[in-house]
């Protein structure tokens, strides 16, 4: 018995108990459909994955001035904002939600949670105040953390900020205007594709704050297993960025930010003003130069060859278009009405393979005489001066700041974005003072994940042998070949079959046709059911035989039961696909 069959045994052998969920299923099968995909999906995963041995989360024992792992009193620290985004036209609030959970992609660890992003193109905030100020004053800063696009990243960021310590400081009041001293992480839109590295300076002089931007910045690393981004600002004023540990890009803050960090010690002086007699042109036309007697600026620039002569082979006497031989006068072509008829012209077939035909004449060759209009040759300007710039002056701004690194105390991390995927989920969060402790924690955790995320990676794509040059029908697919594949493709190909013909969807894939009758939730205990819960290793081949036989038994009990549920839910399956496309033709 296949285990096709049996997913579709299990569904049906629980409508009998489930009648009334019907409505309710049926009014939600938009939202179930998608769901039940990626559930299943998750469940399925976590058990063709099991082969690819995991290690369990444990917390590090590492301390840092602040360090997140995202444990169970993860709230206690982390707060969203709700504040309206200010210097905007629009008026609107961070609306996007937050959670803690572990990853749904590529899992790497076992109770491995993160904060996770969890709205597509809406605008996120959220921060956390550190337990005392941390400032970089005569020492290096660390600041390291992990970001997993489960969803890829198209357009948005996944970058931090380092916001500024002040009283002002308040989590719940957390926006894009909130002051911040570094901001740190990828960013990928269309082109752009960069690790930010940006701090904000303030001038000894003024008091104002000026963004320093990182020239030339690495580029992010987009990729759905976890990625570690490290940033490393040390007292010589050096910095450098790493990515999963290996070093991308080393600099000064002090030559490698735009601006730069210290202004030109001279300016121009905004009141010079250039003379009225400074010559700034460098050529002139030679006042003495004269037009030659024997210029003709007359001269035609064609004239006819007149030592031409006509080729042997062309064909004065036929003419280039002739009469089409093969038309013929149209059935309802009448004279009486649309005159005399005409054959089309055509090229004459004589002209083929000979120079030309018809009468022929010179050809025009270029006037050796032309010289067009006269004028006079350039030469040096002798009361040329050069270029005029103004004069330089002091600039009265000027200062040499030596340490920019010693950077203003931070009060608080916060993660302020708009992005169009979700499920950006980041975790294990280091700001500090040790690379060596840094550097600890990154074996800890990052180093064990993501060997067992490629692993993982590299189990799930087509072996060899599985690969072919014509993709199978959903319809051929076996669920133990491909579990997640099989999941998704059928319930995809069920919505398509449905939007034309809701009828032929459950004939052609009654699995997912009952799995709708009672909500898709079903569909999913099913196989958590068949699989052990999504935790113990897949089933084997006598033991998915003696359940197909107890399913197969059950469902001659409620065959008559099956029938009536599917051809009841059918109707309402058809309401709600007009639903669908009444609001996606809206849309």
């Amino acid at each position: 018995m296949r285990v096709t069959a049996l997913l579709a045994l299990g569904c049906y052998a629980a409508i009998s108990h489930a009648q009334d969920d019907l409505e309710d299923a049926a009014s939600s099968v938009s939202s179930a459909a998608a769901e039940a995909s990626s559930s299943v999906g998750s469940v399925v995963e976590s058990v063709t994955s099991s082969a690819v041995a995991k290690p369990t989360f444990t917390p590090t024992t590492l301390k840092a001035p602040f360090l997140e792992q995202f444990t169970d009193d993860w709230d206690s620290r982390w707060q969203a904002s709700h504040a309206k985004k200010e210097n905007t036209e629009e008026e609107w609030a961070y609306v996007g939600t937050w959670s803690v959970e572990e990853p749904s992609v590529l899992r790497g660890m076992h109770g491995d949670k993160g904060l996770v992003l969890k709205d597509k193109a809406a605008h996120h905030a959220i921060s956390a105040k550190f337990p005392k100020a941390i400032t970089n004053k005569d020492n290096t800063l660390v600041v390291q953390y992990e970001v997993k696009l489960q969803g890829g990243l198209e357009c948005g960021g996944a970058y931090m900020k380092l916001l500024q310590d002040n009283k002002a400081l308040h989590a719940e009041e957390f926006s894009n205007a909130s002051p911040y001293i570094i901001m740190f992480g990828p960013d990928k839109c269309g082109a752009t594709n960069k690790v930010h590295f940006i701090f904000r300076h303030k001038n000894p002089k003024t008091g104002e704050y000026e963004e320093k931007h990182l020239s030339n910045p690495p580029p992010a690393r987009i990729t759905k297993t976890t990625t570690l981004y490290t940033l490393i600002v040390r007292p010589d004023q050096t910095f450098e960025i790493k990515i999963d540990g290996g070093s991308v890009k080393n600099g000064s803050l002090l030559e490698d930010f735009s601006p730069a960090v210290n202004p030109e010690k001279e300016i121009d002086d905004a009141k010079d003003e250039k003379p009225s007699s400074w010559v700034d042109e460098a050529r002139i036309a030679d006042p003495e130069a004269k037009k030659p007697e024997d210029w003709d600026e007359d001269a035609p620039y064609e004239v006819v060859d007149e030592e031409a002569t006509m080729p042997e082979d062309w064909l004065v006497d036929e003419p280039s278009m002739v009469a089409d031989p093969e038309a013929e006068k149209p059935e309802d072509w009448e004279d009486e009405e649309d005159g005399d008829w005409v054959a089309p012209m055509v090229p004459n077939p004589k002209g083929e393979g000979v120079s030309g035909l018809g009468p022929w004449e010179k050809p025009m060759i270029r006037n050796p005489e032309y010289k067009g209009k006269w004028s006079a040759p350039q030469i040096d300007n002798p009361a040329y001066k050069g270029v005029w710039a103004p004069r330089k002056i002091a600039n009265p701004d000027y200062f040499d700041d030596k340490t920019p690194a010693k950077f203003e105390p931070m009060g608080a991390i916060g993660f302020e974005i708009w992005t169009m995927q979700n499920d950006i989920l980041f975790d294990n969060i280091y700001i500090g003072h040790s690379e060596s402790d840094a550097a600890a924690l990154q074996a800890e955790t990052f180093d064990v994940k993501v060997a067992v995320e490629k692993e993982e990676e590299e189990a799930e794509k087509p072996k060899p042998d599985e690969k072919s040059t014509d993709p199978k029908s959903p319809l051929d697919l076996k669920f133990m070949d491909d579990p997640v594949f099989y999941v998704k493709e059928k319930v995809q190909l069920f919505f398509e079959i449905a939007k034309r013909d809701p009828m032929e969807a459950v004939r052609f894939v009654p699995e997912v046709a009952g799995g709708l009758a009672i909500g898709l939730v079903t569909l999913i205990l099913v196989v958590g059911g068949l699989i052990g819960g999504g935790a113990a290793a897949a089933p084997s081949k006598e033991e998915i035989k003696r359940q197909a036989d107890q399913a197969q038994a059950k469902a001659k009990q409620v065959k008559d039961q099956v029938a009536d549920a599917v051809a009841s839910g059918t109707e309402q399956v058809r309401d709600e696909v007009n639903k669908r496309s009444t609001r996606s033709s809206a849309q």
